[in-house]
């Protein structure tokens, strides 16, 4: 038996996470959605704009606005991200970055 340890987010990796590739796959896809919303959120609130107005400057409604801030969204597709980049005078950029090399990661806040 490993090192016991009292670290929440260790137990819980352990018991529902480790050894389970699709698991972790959907973590991550998790993780990805809730960063591309929260970066929508902070873009949009970083020029004063609520939903609304957000949604007419690129040709959409409120509650599109709202789909797409919305962590648990799967559908976030790179022509309405560009759409809302070039709204408020930015570039969309994606980074590809190194999956760690055990396939596993552990859980993170």
């Amino acid at each position: 038996m490993g090192k016991q340890t009292t670290d929440a987010l260790k137990i819980i990796h352990r018991k529902f996470y480790e050894g389970n590739p699709e698991r972790i796959e959907e973590l991550e896809e998790a993780r990805i959605n809730d960063d591309v919303a929260r970066k929508i959120v902070a873009l949009r609130e970083e020029n004063g704009l609520s939903q609304r107005s957000l949604a007419e400057m690129i040709g959409t409604t409120a509650s599109v606005i709202c789909r797409l801030e919305d962590a648990d969204y799967e559908g976030h597709s790179l022509t309405m991200l560009n759409k809302i980049a070039r709204a408020l005078n930015k570039r969309l950029s994606i980074n590809f970055i190194p999956a760690p090399s055990d396939g596993t990661e552990e859980l993170r806040i």
